[in-house]
């Protein structure tokens, strides 16, 4: 029948017509719905899921086969200071020595029987850790909402994700609603990345720059959406790359470099020895088997078989003390590596801090400053209320830690400030679930603040109509917004506003005017650019607001200036490696003198070192080695990249190592 012969000319295409990301990015969904032969209401059935496992496989990445154990046993003679043993313990036994051979196969056998053990435990250990949460997802299959392990998906299936979800596959976006992405993982950027559901009009090569495809790996931070899966397992992007990591040879650690340089070195001297006394037994008349057996003998007795020993229980012991640390250790060699770094480049955000923001000053455009004091008992009470009842307070809430000049701010006392916290709060993708805040770390200090101040379910009073999502190349968020009910500063015939918040010099790019009405001059400008500067420099994270009709004439209403606790003993930990004559760079995406107090406090740099800022990435060498220029720091040598671009890559940083 006809339609029978549809199928499978469908069927035979969708098989051998493999669609690429960037393909999928300059098609609509309905055209790759068509490519890939899945219903978008019903997903697919059972049948179809079967037929296109047989050629695609299950959605995991295959790690290289494991070898047998006696395979793993045998793999550790291959060691060139092992072979030497085994090869003095053969001819101590042609030569009737049997108690040196007999010693030196004992040798050989502990360092080898240890070695395996300590890896078979980690390996173990390693793969209990990998099944303990195996990734599962929501996909629609015969036009029912099914969850399943994320390795059953096959392209074509209809995928919805929501706010924090992992991105099982690689996705064409079907819809997204305020759709945010977390692709550190790819791009390096720590601010998530903008989704919708249009086809793209230009060519994209880069991940970055694919707006309508979720890739496998990556996670939702804000929004949800549905989409088609188009790639799994290796045929991903992260596939891609797995199979780029699986393809790189390990490279040796360095004692086994000095082990294998040691190995042919003693079997350099050892034949010298043989030859020398041959030669010499030969000149003076000597049977030439006599010589030949006392050189074996001085050349067995000059190989250490103790060496092994003293250093495989060493390695051992230092793998032990890692497990009680809460480090799993693979190769015995890994823990001697560790002792011969003497350059460590960390990530600011999340490594050297907890990445939980925290919002410490509000400066409003008529030069107001208030302080916001941490009390987290207070916050935790308070954050659970937004959103619950719509209440706005015009008193301070008891026991407030919001002050300015000493005074609790209000709604009547500081209009300026409460809208620095509207503009905040109105534009701000971050949620509140089971009392927790979730989305970015940022948005989700401003949504705190709205609780230290009393203003319960301040965004409920507002209806979002338009949004332009935060891109690293822009630098500004902002949403357009309906009331429900006439805010507390603003007049209530203004019924739509644009509300921004960004980068200072970004934002005011956006202004015409102050709140108070005036317009904005170079002088008020010039004013805030020497705020920032200055909370910069006490390492204060600077976002500017503002607000009005037209999204570029807008009035500037203020900055939040907010800052990552410490991870608790960092300072710490970079102290004992200056001590250790070790190199600390810190890459941080903020501007120079933030990065330049955060060093400080931490003890990577100082005010008066010279911070290295760039807003674009090059891979060549010649220009990572300008940045890297070694600055002073307290007790040491370190590195500060600031604005730092996301697309800072392990390739470039391993120049550091030659």
């Amino acid at each position: 029948p006809h339609h029978i012969r549809h199928n499978i000319m469908m069927d035979r295409e969708f098989l051998f017509g493999e669609l690429k990301a960037s393909e999928a990015a300059l098609s609509s969904w309905l055209d790759v719905a068509k490519r890939l032969g899945s219903d978008c209401a019903k997903g697919l059935s059972d049948a179809d899921v079967q037929r296109r496992r047989k050629t695609w496989g299950y959605n995991e990445l295959q790690i290289s086969k494991e070898e047998p154990l006696w395979k793993k046993y045998i793999g550790q003679f291959n060691d060139p200071l092992i072979m030497l043993l085994l090869a003095s313990a053969f001819i101590s036994v042609c030569t009737k020595q049997f108690d040196d051979a007999f010693s030196i196969t004992v040798a050989i056998f502990i360092v080898v029987t240890v070695a395996f053990v300590q890896e078979y435990r980690s390996e173990q250990s390693l793969q209990a850790l990998s099944q303990l949460l195996p990734p599962r997802c929501h996909c629609v299959r015969d036009g029912i909402m099914q969850e399943l392990l994320a390795r059953e998906l096959v392209p074509g299936d209809v995928v919805h994700f929501s706010l924090g979800d992992r991105i099982p596959a690689d996705i064409r976006l079907m819809e997204a609603t305020d759709l945010q992405v977390d692709e550190s993982s790819f791009t390096g950027e720590t601010v998530p990345a903008g989704k919708h559901a249009l086809q793209q009009s230009s060519s994209c090569t880069e991940i970055s720059q694919m707006r309508n495809i979720a890739f496998m790996g990556t996670f939702v931070c804000g929004g949800h959406g549905k989409g088609l899966v188009i790639n799994v397992g290796e045929r991903s992007e992260f596939g891609g790359v797995f199979k780029m990591m699986q393809n790189e040879e390990s490279p040796k650690a360095p004692l086994q470099k000095s082990m294998s340089s040691l190995g042919k070195q003693l079997s350099f001297y050892s034949l010298c020895i043989i030859a020398v006394i041959m030669l010499l037994g030969w000149v003076q008349g000597k049977k030439l088997l006599s010589m030949f057996t006392i050189g074996v003998s001085l050349a067995v007795a000059a190989i250490p078989e103790g060496l092994p020993i003293v250093v495989t229980v060493t390695l051992a012991l230092g793998v032990i003390r890692m497990t009680k640390k809460h480090a799993v250790v693979k190769k015995l060699p890994v823990v001697e590596t560790l002792g011969c770094v003497n350059v460590v480049c960390s990530d600011k955000t999340g490594t050297l801090t907890l990445n939980k923001m925290e919002v410490t000053d509000v400066y409003t455009s008529a030069r107001q400053q208030a302080t916001i004091t941490s009390t987290s008992s207070s916050m935790e009470a308070r954050v659970g209320g937004e959103g619950g009842g719509g209440t706005l307070l015009s008193s301070p809430p008891a026991g407030s830690c919001v002050l300015c000049e000493g005074r609790p701010v209000s709604s009547r006392s500081h209009p300026g400030i409460i809208k620095v916290v509207e503009v905040a709060t109105v534009c701000n993708n971050a949620q509140l679930r089971d009392g927790k805040i979730l989305g970015s770390p940022t948005e989700g200090a401003m949504l705190a603040v709205t609780s230290k101040l009393g203003l319960y379910g301040l965004r409920d009073q507002f209806v979002r109509t338009d949004e332009r999502t935060f891109s690293s190349e822009q630098k500004w968020m902002a949403v357009r917004a309906r009331r429900r009910c006439n805010s507390l500063t603003e007049p209530p015939e203004e019924e739509h506003a644009w509300y921004m918040k960004g980068m200072l010099d970004v934002v005011l790019k956006h202004c015409s005017s102050m709140q108070d009405g005036r317009a904005i001059t170079s002088k008020d400008k010039d004013h805030f650019r020497a705020k920032t500067k200055e909370f910069g420099a006490e390492g204060l994270r600077v976002v500017a607001m503002a607000t009005g009709p037209d999204l570029n004439k807008l009035a500037f209403v203020g900055m939040m200036c907010m800052w990552d606790a410490p991870r608790p003993g960092v300072c710490e930990a970079v102290s004992r490696l200056q001590r250790g004559q070790v190199d600390i760079k810190m890459i941080t995406g903020d501007s120079q003198e933030t990065g330049e107090a955060i060093g400080e406090e931490r003890g990577e740099g100082g005010k008066k070192g010279r911070t290295h800022t760039t807003h674009t990435c090059s891979s060549q060498a010649g220009a990572l080695a300008g940045w890297l220029q070694p600055v002073h720091v307290r007790g040491g040598t370190g590195n500060i990249l600031s604005s730092a671009a996301p697309t800072l890559c392990a390739t470039d940083l391993c120049l550091l190592s030659s």
